[in-house]
């Protein structure tokens, strides 16, 4: 048989087969005078055998393993391996699905800025849509940021924390009242009398527990704050900094 014949009796293609030879997984057959492979039906059978291998799943390593006379491993440990791999990958899928169908069902994540958790995506509903404030999207899109990186519970505590402080009477109003305050800073200079306005709101607004001890204003060292910062206005930067040291201050 030729290249092509060889192929085509396994359902292959010849730039396959060529393949094969060079990784080794297909002996190489003798040759006509005219140069031309010579195939048998022996490597009809081997290449079929290679196909049937790589539908499972396996890797052409793990087929080099398994057409291996004397060395590697047999087949059945082979397809012991693959069979568990496949049930992480199943586990994995299922899990993801699971997650879709919460978020889906609860409309959790189907938010601007989503996909966020359900808690994280309750408290943007309560607070409402704010369309029109470039600080409520910002501030939004951290939380977001801050719930991924954050381990489950602080996760948690974190949603709960907010929720209560945009649950309270007049909450969600004093919310939207601060996001249109820090708004209307994204062109003033940080010696308006609104920065310290605002730095104050600010204050009474962000739970204290959510503010780290050693997140002080002037903690410049810190590569995330500096970026913190950089994303805001100079007088937005400078009520978030008075805002720290107003919290530091109050600590006991």
């Amino acid at each position: 048989m030729r290249i092509g014949e060889l192929a085509a009796a396994v359902g292959v293609t010849t730039r396959a087969v060529r393949h094969y030879h060079h990784l080794g997984l297909l002996p190489e057959p003798e040759r006509r005078a005219n140069g031309y492979r010579d195939y048998t039906l022996r490597h009809a059978v081997v290449l079929a055998r290679v196909r049937r291998l790589t539908e499972l799943g396996l890797g052409l390593a793990e087929v080099r393993d398994v057409l291996a006379d004397d060395a590697g491993k047999d087949l059945a440990e082979v397809l012991t391996e693959l069979d568990e791999d496949l049930a992480r990958q199943e586990a994995a899928i299922r899990d993801r699905r699971a997650r879709l169908r919460t978020l889906l069902e609860s409309e959790g994540g189907l938010v601007a800025g989503g996909p966020v958790s359900p808690g994280l995506a309750a408290l943007f509903r309560e607070m409402g849509e704010v369309t029109d404030s470039p600080m409520a999207a910002r501030d939004r899109e951290i939380l977001a940021l801050i719930e991924t990186a954050a381990p489950p519970r602080e996760r948690e505590r974190m949603t709960a924390l907010l929720s209560g402080v945009v649950g309270a009477p007049g909450g969600a109003e004093r919310v939207l009242g601060l996001y249109r305050l820090l708004d209307s800073l994204a062109d003033a200079g940080t010696d308006d009398p609104r920065v310290e306005e605002a730095a104050r709101a600010l204050a009474a607004c962000v739970p204290a527990e959510l503010v780290p001890a050693e997140l002080t204003p002037d903690a410049a060292g810190g590569s995330f704050l500096r970026a913190f910062y950089a994303d805001f206005a100079p007088a937005q930067a400078e009520a978030v900094r008075r805002m720290l040291r107003i919290v530091a201050e109050g600590r006991p």
